[in-house]
């Protein structure tokens, strides 16, 4: 199992690729800022949509980016 240090520097590396550097500090801010409950946000993120719906988008993202550990 990854240590925490190795899971942020795997997480911020995920969202500088993503975003770019200066997103992802404001990505970071908005969470230190707000009052931010993910498991909320998800909830409210997914509502609308359908498993089947859910389940092509996540066919094709891992067909874009497949996982890989390292």
């Amino acid at each position: 199992m990854a240590s925490d240090i190795e899971v942020m520097d795997r997480g911020i590396s995920c969202l500088i690729n993503g975003l770019g550097t200066i997103d992802t500090e404001r990505f970071v801010s908005l969470l230190v800022r707000e009052r931010f409950d993910y498991t909320e946000w998800q909830r409210r993120r997914f509502d609308d949509v359908g498993e089947k719906e859910l389940f092509e988008a996540a066919v094709a993202y891992n067909e874009e980016r497949p996982f890989h550990t390292s």
